[in-house]
């Protein structure tokens, strides 16, 4: 397991979705051995963290193969059998095999074989450890063992203190409930371990992808990256079957890519209590936040999502905070997250050379101008967060414009409507204007000239020019 939890880490510091801070935190390890995991991972891969004795026999061992002979050997002389030492005076005169009668007697005793010069006395006591073993398996095998009261691996929901880092683990949860208006809606939400603060929360209809995306973007825009997700096994986190096979129905694939890019790890649990921290936490905002909606006449979700970022705010000062130190990383920009957290679906560009997604047509455009591809070309759709869509054909990212049902006004018998204002010129202040001024002297000075004999050559220069 730690060759296993070496591999994965320093992989991730090596692809660049961690750093190497937060590896020396997850390995104990000081920055020095991690940089000598990264090199081994550069030259030998995987291989490089498996342990070298591994599967290694040691040399003073007996090989197995010579255990087998000697057995053999001895079970060969049929009901007259030679004792040990005599035995291993034959081993090594026909076998050529050199061992002592003590190590002989300790592998013969082992395979129920008994030396006919054994004294009484040993026989006896070798037959008594045999009944007892046997009685005792017979005992065992009646009474209830602790096995029995094993809880299943699966089942079992252990009770654990916090983390210590901010942005370690983060555990997610929806909560249906009346939360406001008298209307059952859905409320997605995130709270750090450690510290115990909600760092996402969304209202929605249903417990959706879109929910989770908004929380997901309010973690990174506010926080950072986090390092781990303790979720329920939704078919928004894990892979469930459906009758239709289209890939954005597939919510897995989209929110499982997602986290991958990001490198977060996600885990998945079916019982409540494996992540009692989200839990808790939906029963204390169904106590506390329809009290504050129905004080604030709040009767909308797009009113309760607004209301959410102040009221959150207060909450964690109140019961939050409890952490300081935190290993969230840097997330990547608005433009970036925007095609991260995005909903990915396959199409081919049809005899229109658009494309169809939710029953509307979009056509790739480059720099302002239509692209028209071949018919039956692959293309991956790709649903920013923003709602707009983008196409990525050959590995490059296309604009669409939409096609609409009928056109705004027709050329025949409308005048053609001039949206096209002029630019307007940008105004350039000259270097004597009063802000310019002051920090036109200084350059001036750097080089060794005054403000004086720049105007006597500027007056010259527009003299000629007249």
């Amino acid at each position: 397991m730690s060759e296993s939890l070496k591999y994965k880490t320093i992989k991730a510091v090596y692809e660049g979705k961690k750093k190497k801070e937060r590896a020396c935190v997850e390995l104990g390890l000081s920055k020095r051995q991690v940089n000598r995991l990264i090199l081994a991972y550069q030259e030998k891969g995987k291989i490089a963290f498996v342990h070298g004795n591994r599967k290694r026999v040691p040399k003073h061992a007996m090989p197995l193969e010579i255990k087998d002979c000697i057995i053999a050997k001895y079970q060969s002389y049929g009901n007259r059998r030679p004792n040990i030492r005599h035995f291993c005076e034959l081993l090594a005169e026909e076998e050529n095999i050199h061992y002592s009668d003590t190590t002989v007697r300790k592998l013969l005793y082992t395979a129920d074989f008994l030396s006919p010069k054994m004294q009484r006395k040993t026989k006896k006591n070798l037959q008594r450890q045999r009944r007892k073993k046997e009685d005792s398996e017979a005992k065992q095998a009646l009474l209830p063992k602790a096995q029995d009261f094993l809880e299943e691996p699966l089942k079992a929901h252990p009770s654990r203190a916090r983390k210590k880092f901010r942005g370690e683990l983060i555990q997610m949860d929806a909560s249906q409930f009346c939360w406001f208006n008298d209307c059952v809606t859905h409320l997605h939400v995130a709270i750090d371990d450690a510290s115990g603060d909600i760092i996402g929360a969304y209202f929605d209809t249903q417990e959706t992808l879109i929910g989770y995306y908004n929380v997901l973007e309010q973690i990174l825009a506010n926080h950072g990256i986090p390092f781990q997700s303790l979720t329920d096994k939704r078919t928004v986190f894990t892979y469930a079957s459906s009758l239709s096979k289209k890939l954005e129905e597939d919510t897995f694939t989209q929110f499982g890519f997602a986290y991958h890019q990001l490198g977060i790890d996600i885990k998945t649990s079916s019982i409540p209590q494996a992540k009692g921290r989200v839990e808790r936490l939906n029963q204390t905002l169904q106590s506390r936040l329809p009290i504050d909606l129905e004080r604030n006449n709040i009767q909308t979700i797009e009113q309760a999502n607004r209301f959410l970022k102040g009221w959150i705010k207060r909450f964690n000062k109140q019961f939050g905070s409890k952490a300081v130190e935190s290993v969230f990383e840097k997330a990547p920009k608005p433009a970036e997250r925007n095609l991260m957290i995005a909903r990915v679906s396959k199409r081919v560009i049809d005899s229109g050379h658009h494309i169809r997604y939710k029953n509307a047509f979009y056509l790739p455009i480059q720099k302002g101008n239509e692209v028209y591809f071949a018919r039956k070309t692959r293309a991956m759709v790709i649903e920013g967060f923003d709602g707009n869509i983008y196409l990525n054909i050959a590995e490059q990212i296309y604009h669409t414009k939409e096609l609409k049902e009928h056109e705004h006004f027709s050329k025949e018998f409308e005048q053609v409507p001039n949206d096209t204002k002029k630019e307007r010129r940008k105004y350039i202040p000259p270097q004597s204007h009063p802000w310019k001024l002051a920090s036109f002297k200084r350059y001036l000075h750097k080089i060794e000239k005054t403000y004086e004999e720049y105007q006597t050559e500027k007056n010259k220069t527009s003299q000629l020019q007249l």
